[in-house]
């Protein structure tokens, strides 16, 4: 029972830093070919979306085109 509370607290924990991040990173792909990456602080991010909505990527002939944020 030791060990099942101690892994949920652990999961808890990583759960908690990994969404605290402050910042949302957007790399931006033409024809496959990585361009720029940029970082958008999550305060500027319009109200309501998330880091993920950002992400504007379309693979054509598998390559990657548009801005890829996480």
């Amino acid at each position: 029972m030791k060990k099942v509370i101690l892994t949920l607290g652990v999961v808890a924990t990583v759960c908690m830093f990994t969404a605290c991040s402050k910042n949302c990173t957007c790399t931006t792909y033409l024809n496959g070919e990585k361009v720029n990456t940029t970082e958008i602080s999550k305060d500027k991010l319009p109200e309501g979306k998330k880091c993920k909505d950002m992400s504007t990527v379309i693979t054509v002939n598998d390559k990657k085109t548009g801005a890829e944020c996480k």
